[in-house]
């Protein structure tokens, strides 16, 4: 499955034929000029600029059936935060006397449908030969391609197309940690690198000067920009350090362990603080304190390899998904948002930090 998104889904080259992302990045951005010297809530247009994006890369059509779908995600996202009592008194599981689990159930199987009748359209497209090679294609499309009514062990050694087949239920689930993965994770981490950056007006500063040396002000940024965009990549990683979109990694041991003399048996449910490992003094120099430079360093950890002072995506193998959509919308929504900055001026109003205030310059 690791190979298929790295090889295809979210490989560079495709994250850079999604006109759709470009789009919905131009469709923000007149919405942010049309309201010139009024305030604006960035949380609002961050989060339904990733929902868009996500939305449209995943299944392709925009608006169709998305406000249900937006409802069926806010109700999984209620169910996951919610205080559920019987994580901690598992007897009382079987009561459900908060009815969390029949809510759970529930929205399972809206979401089960909702997916199975996206998935069943796209496959009567290519039944009825409206699907074109040269047509831009959407996640399901891609995953398509591999669909097999029984799925297959694949061989590291065999071409792709050949050592993959995905059942139904194998891209229900790639199109639904898609979803969690790619929305409201990604928004909240674009919402704090502009509150950072709007506090810190010399690396805000930085950051557009970068801009305007590799960018200019006369044309789009591109994805093919970012590899030279350092500092401001800077910027993102120490956001992601000091604000890690998910700050409680929650995973379960595979086997019985020790840990500081503490016995953890098979199975024990584990947290993560990836928000207090990113604020540790042993592995940083001045924590708390908002400083991209300090990647520019060599040997400083990232979030890509095995250094686990710095782990917002969690580091357990299964997490390359969730950094490759990242990288997919992240780096290109945040370059959007700091060329606001640049062109137009964003500055808070009363330090509050979500709703600001745009000015022509």
């Amino acid at each position: 499955m690791r190979k298929l998104c790295v090889m295809k889904l979210f490989s560079r080259k495709r994250a850079e034929s999604w006109e759709s992302v470009r789009d919905e990045v131009d469709s923000m951005l007149k919405t942010v000029e049309a309201n010139i010297g009024k305030p604006v809530n960035l949380g609002e247009l961050i989060f339904t600029l990733t929902m868009n994006i996500t939305y449209r890369a995943a299944f392709g059509a925009k608006n169709e059936g998305q406000d249900e779908f937006i409802k069926i995600l806010q109700e999984f996202s209620k169910l996951f935060g919610a205080f559920n009592m019987s994580d901690f008194i598992p007897w009382l599981g079987w009561i459900d006397p908060q009815g969390l689990s029949a809510r759970l159930v529930k929205a399972r199987k809206a979401l089960d449908r909702f997916i199975d009748s996206i998935i069943d359209d796209h496959i009567q497209k290519r039944k009825q030969n409206n699907f074109s090679e040269d047509a831009e294609t959407d996640m399901v499309d891609d995953m398509l391609a591999f669909y097999g009514e029984e799925a297959r062990k694949v061989d590291e050694s065999d071409d792709l197309q050949k050592a993959i087949s995905l059942t139904k239920d194998n891209i229900k689930a790639i199109i639904m940690d898609v979803m969690f993965g790619g929305t409201e994770t990604v928004a909240s981490a674009i919402e704090w690198v502009m509150a950072e950056l709007m506090k810190s007006p010399e690396d805000q500063k930085r950051v557009q000067q970068e801009l305007a040396e590799v960018v200019g002000l006369e044309r789009r940024v591109e994805e093919s920009d970012i590899d030279k965009l350092t500092f401001l990549k800077c910027a993102l990683k120490e956001t992601l350090r000091m604000h890690p979109p998910i700050p409680l990694l929650l995973h379960e041991t595979s086997e019985d362990a020790e840990v500081a003399g503490y016995f953890i048996p098979k199975q024990t449910r584990v947290m993560i603080n990836a928000y207090a490992i990113g604020r540790d003094k042993n592995s940083w120099e001045d924590p708390d304190a908002f400083k991209p430079s300090r990647f520019l360093k060599p040997g400083v950890p990232d979030f890509k390899g095995n250094h686990f002072e710095f782990i917002p995506f969690g580091d357990d193998g299964k997490e390359s998904k969730r950094v490759r959509i990242v990288e997919s919308y992240y780096n290109g929504e945040n370059v959007a948002f700091v060329f606001i900055l640049q062109t137009k001026g964003i500055k808070c109003r009363d330090r509050n930090v979500t709703t600001c205030n745009t000015d022509e310059h």
